[in-house]
């Protein structure tokens, strides 16, 4: 049995983290019907949540009625029943607030399950902060380092139930770097990286590198109080940059120029923090000696993912299901060319295969 961890994240807005999430989730557990796929959803819009479980109104109405059950079966029911157990107890059984998602959305593949998003994680975050914060009764228990591994003894923990199947496991985030993230990104191995084809994909770029793994030298007064160093100092998983997703970018070229749509700021940008630190990393079979190499090794393109791919993902459906024509979005009527879906889908594949 392998566990294989993935966060999807970027400290910035509009890069379609949860658009991405829905794909790469219902087509690796297509193409994997061996495997077992669960999706957390850390994102207080629980955006991913609703396309997985239908798309549209009826998507959001299922995630609704998971908030407001009694004892929540959402990533906030979960996190609250663990934190009033206290460090150390037993945890709750994941079955519990584990979602089949094909019960819910037949479209989806068997072998898909979803810890669903919540949007009380905002008021609920001065809590779970309060927790995180609390001074150690024992040397024993660390506060800070229990609550943020809570998502990832919840995969351990469901991950033993599943015998000898593998799992693989997708996190959607939150842009912002709050608590919430934080146990997100606690929870990876690997990370999954979507930006746009714009210069300020470079700026928070920069800034991502900041946040998971401090900055060089440490602020005087508070460089000690960062998630970095206080991950570091109890040797915590860091993830590693697994793949960069060039999402939305047929405006800027097209096929042929898909790849340095990715924006020559930020590849550099990129290629200068490999060079640098090849530890952040996941590796490859060889080493990336310049910009293009790291392009071709770590970059992968998602194009025509304004129509074909939202679509897809506010019905609810994986592209696989997904035939030309005309579908209802909002209100209106857009048309999906299946030369588009095709194409869309190819490119999906090309990110599943790197996983």
């Amino acid at each position: 049995m392998a566990i294989s961890r993935y966060v999807v994240w970027n400290n910035k807005g509009g890069v379609g983290k949860s658009t991405i999430t829905f794909h790469i989730a219902s087509r690796y557990a297509e193409a994997h019907p061996d495997k077992q796929v669960l999706v957390i959803d850390l994102c207080p819009q629980a955006n991913s949540s609703m396309m997985l479980l239908g798309g549209g109104t009826s998507g959001e109405n299922h995630v609704l009625g998971l908030c407001t059950e009694a004892v929540p079966r959402t990533v906030v029911g979960y996190m609250s029943s663990v934190i009033s157990r206290g460090a150390g107890a037993l945890l709750p059984n994941p079955h519990d607030f584990l979602v089949d998602v094909d019960a819910v959305n037949p479209a989806m593949p068997p072998n898909l399950v979803l810890l669903c998003g919540d949007g009380n994680l905002e008021p609920m975050a001065p809590a779970v902060s309060q927790a995180a914060n609390a001074p150690p009764l024992t040397p024993a228990i660390q506060p800070w380092k229990w609550v943020h591994l809570i998502f990832r003894e919840l995969i351990d923990s469901y991950a033993k139930e599943l015998g000898d199947q593998d799992l693989t496991v997708f996190v959607d985030t939150n842009p912002s770097f709050s608590i919430y993230t934080e146990l997100a990104i606690s929870a990876g191995d690997r990370l999954i990286v979507p930006v746009n084809a714009d210069d300020s994909s470079r700026v928070a770029t920069n800034a991502l590198f900041i946040l998971l793994h401090g900055q060089v030298p440490p602020h005087p007064i508070y460089g000690s109080w960062t998630y970095a160093a206080k991950a570091h100092s109890f040797g915590m998983v860091i993830p590693q940059i697994h793949v960069i997703v060039g999402n939305r970018l047929t405006q800027y070229g097209g096929p042929a120029g898909a790849f340095s749509a990715l924006s020559d700021a930020t590849a550099d940008a990129l290629f200068h923090a490999y060079r640098a630190h090849p530890s952040y990393f996941t590796r490859r079979g060889a080493i990336a000696t310049n910009v293009e190499q790291f392009r071709q090794m770590y970059a992968v393109a998602l194009r025509d993912f304004n129509t074909a791919g939202v679509v897809s993902a506010h019905l609810g459906r994986p592209l696989t299901q997904l035939p030309g024509g005309h579908y209802p979005v909002h209100g209106q009527q857009i048309q999906v060319n299946a030369d588009r879906v095709t194409e869309c889908l190819r490119a999906v594949n090309n990110l599943v295969g790197m996983i």
